[in-house]
This record gives structure tokens, C-alpha cells and sequence, in this order.
């Protein structure tokens, strides 16, 4: 058999032999040897016509013996000897190894699929992580579906779901919301939204809102405009107190991107800086319409109140602050983030920016 043959001397250890010290000549191949062996086997002598015989003192022990048969085998043991015969089969012919290694063909092809798709979800894993943790532990399992699937990987949500479970990778419970109501102050406008929370293209319908956030003993205050076409945050203050300039100053950014000739409706709740005289002017100076929900009910600015809880949920819930200028630069960024980089399984997967961006291509 060339140099793949190995000479194997056997010397003999029958009593009726001893004194004579006789050896013999066997050819193995080496491959029975290395597959023998990792089942456990010792090789014995074979001679023309008979049957491997054990001495008695090669007798295997029973575990050795059903491991031998395939029974009570372990997946480490059975991924051992694929891999042996992976790395063997460009030499000898695959029924061989299968044999000498007691695996019957359809066993060792499943064992590799297991073993390559173990692979697989260890890569996934890490591209998982490596989302997560750019993206600040921000991604559900939906979110984070999209994303792979827009890196190549193609993998089912429901895979997705139970690796990051695995993971551990979990949301945070978002909590009651800052609420600005104070009566009726000044006027209160009709609700022209009417929660048709769309819009056919930029700057036709707008929400805002104000949200409060507490850190080491004090107050911190954000008012955002979100754009309804695709959930940009327009424009957004944040102060230390919940007066008007904080609405005002909002107001007075969102204006100032407006392009020529757009004049969107602007709805809120009843909160008493948008019964305001001064901010009602500004909209009628303008040319805005106003629309506010009905008292005490919230899904009537359902958008808002959804991107207060994911904001709070991502950015504050999952962070520490040492003060309210920590926080505060932290809204920033969070701000710029959703608007540029986190996507949005409503908008194709793509961020804000990149939505509007594709929109005004097209």
C-alpha cells in the first residue's frame, strides 16, 4: 500500500508460544489504527480467514465495548471522530473510515451539519454582542434582526430572539411620564390630529411634548418635535425648569428648519406652555395649525409618549448620571443617534435621516 501502510510487529503473548519468542508480520492501515484507537479498541492480531481475537488480558470494559457499538456515545466523542475522518477522507475512500470508526454515513453528515452550524451561532453570537454593545444595549430582537440582515446574516427573528436570551441581553421597564396639565390657563384647540399619526411626506404633522427626568435630587427637562413622516426629532431644549422658554426656545428651532412654503400642524397635549398665549401667536404668526388631545388621554399623543419610553428605556434607564450635566449631554447624543444611526423597522430599517434622505432621492 505505498507509504501509507504501516509495518505493525506483533509479538504474541500465547503460553504455548512463550520461550520461542516468535514474531509476526501484519500490515494496518493507519488509519485503522488512529480510528481504532479512538473508539477505544486495542488491536489485536488478524490472520487469513479468522476473525480478530482478543487475549485475555485485551478484553475491553463493557463501556469501552458500547461505545464500540455506537451506544451510550458522547457528541464530543462523536464530533472526534468527523473530524478525523474529515481531515482523512482526501486519502481514503469515505465508506472505510465510516466503518472502521463504527458511523454509519448518515450519522457522520449530521454530526457535521450540527458542528458547522454550532460555528455558525458562535459567529452570530459575537456579531450580536458587538451590535449591542454599539448600539448601547438599545436593540430588541426585531431591531436586531433588521440590522443583521442588512450585514448579511441570514437568520430568522425567532433565532434571534432566543440567542439574545441567551445572552442575556434584556430591555428595561419604562416608567410613568412627567405630565404638564394645569387646568385650563389659557385656550384649548380642537384635536385636528384626531391620532393619524402619519404623514405623506416632511413637515406636514408634528408632536411635541415635555418630559422630566430626576438626577441626584434635581430636575432636567426635554422638549422635542417629532416629525410624524418618518419620527425625526426637528428640534429639541432642554432646561432645568418646565417654564415656557423651554417650550419657547423649542419652538423657535423647529421654525427656523422649516423650509420655504412648509407649514405643519403642531399637536400637543393640554399642558399650560401650549395654552400659552405667546406660543399660540407664534403658531398663528406662522401660519401653523394647532391640535391638542383630549384631557387626560395619552394615546392621543401616543408618538411622543413612544419616544419618551424609548429614550428613557435606552438612554436613562441604562446609565447612570453623576449630575444633571451628564444627563443632559447624554440627551444630546441619544437625540443624534436616533435621528442618524438607530433604524426603525417602519421605516425599511433605515434610520430618520436616511429615510428622509431616500425620500427626497426618489
Amino acid at each position: 500500500m505505498g507509504s501509507a501502510v504501516l509495518q505493525w510487529r506483533y509479538q504474541s503473548s500465547d503460553s504455548r508460544e512463550q520461550g520461542t519468542a516468535k514474531r509476526h508480520d501484519q500490515t494496518i492501515h493507519p488509519t485503522r489504527q488512529h480510528l481504532a484507537q479512538v473508539r477505544g479498541r486495542t488491536l489485536v492480531r488478524r490472520t487469513a480467514g479468522q476473525a480478530a481475537s482478543r487475549r485475555d488480558g485485551d478484553r475491553l470494559p463493557k463501556k469501552v465495548k458500547r461505545t464500540a457499538r455506537g451506544e451510550g456515545e458522547t457528541e464530543e466523542g462523536r464530533e472526534e471522530k468527523v473530524l478525523i475522518i474529515s481531515a482523512l477522507r482526501t486519502c481514503f475512500p469515505l465508506d472505510g473510515l465510516l466503518k472502521l470508526a463504527g458511523l454509519a454515513r448518515s450519522t457522520y453528515y449530521y454530526q457535521r451539519k450540527l458542528m458547522a452550524a454550532g460555528d455558525k451561532l458562535a459567529a452570530l453570537k459575537d456579531r450580536i454582542r458587538e451590535i449591542q454593545q454599539r448600539h448601547k444595549g438599545r436593540y430588541g430582537y426585531r431591531r436586531m434582526t433588521a440590522t443583521l440582515h442588512s450585514v448579511g446574516h441570514a437568520v430568522n427573528s425567532k433565532v434571534v430572539r432566543r440567542l439574545m436570551a441567551e445572552l442575556d441581553l434584556k430591555c428595561t421597564v419604562r416608567v410613568k411620564k412627567y405630565k404638564s396639565y394645569r387646568g385650563e390657563p389659557g385656550r384649548i384647540a380642537p384635536n385636528k390630529m384626531e391620532r393619524k399619526f402619519t404623514a405623506e411626506e416632511p413637515n406636514r404633522r408634528w408632536v411635541t411634548d415635555v418630559t422630566e427626568f430626576k438626577v441626584a435630587g434635581e430636575k432636567l427637562y426635554l422638549s422635542p418635535v417629532l416629525d410624524l413622516f418618518n419620527g425625526e426629532i426637528v428640534a429639541h431644549q432642554i432646561d432645568t425648569s418646565p417654564h415656557y422658554p423651554l417650550v419657547g426656545q423649542m419652538l423657535k428651532q423647529a421654525l427656523s428648519r422649516l423650509p420655504e412654503g412648509a407649514r405643519p400642524m403642531l399637536h400637543s397635549d393640554q399642558g399650560w406652555q401650549y395654552q400659552y398665549y405667546r406660543y399660540r401667536n407664534r403658531l398663528e404668526e406662522m401660519g401653523l395649525e394647532q391640535s391638542m388631545s383630549r384631557k387626560g388621554n395619552c394615546l392621543d399623543n401616543a408618538r411622543m409618549e413612544s419616544f419618551f419610553g424609548t429614550l428613557k428605556t435606552e438612554m436613562y434607564h441604562a446609565q447612570r448620571f453623576a449630575s444633571i450635566e451628564d444627563l443632559s449631554a447624554a440627551i444630546d447624543e441619544y437625540i443624534d443617534y436616533y435621528n442618524h444611526d438607530r433604524i426603525k423597522m417602519g421605516l425599511a430599517g433605515l434610520s430618520p435621516v436616511a429615510y428622509r434622505n431616500q425620500a427626497a432621492a426618489a
